[in-house]
């Protein structure tokens, strides 16, 4: 990394470097097809998409989990 510009970034607030952090996220997240993913990133994401696709029941509503968790 630029040693002046880590520099710079270590002058801003906490909070300023959160809201940094967000924005960099938002901007990764807004282009997904430049994040490389590796071959068993690629099998793991295939395998759950089958799974689902084989068993496509929503599970439970929370309210019923949080229910039976309290419960015990």
């Amino acid at each position: 990394m630029n040693p002046v510009l880590k520099a710079e970034l270590r002058t801003l607030s906490q909070a300023e470097r959160i809201l940094l952090v967000e924005e960099i996220w938002d901007g990764i997240a807004a282009e997904p097809q430049g994040v490389p993913i590796s071959l068993a990133q690629r099998a793991e994401l295939d395998r759950r998409l089958n799974a689902l696709e084989a068993n496509p029941d929503p599970g439970r509503p929370w309210h019923e989990v949080r229910d039976e968790l309290l419960r015990r």
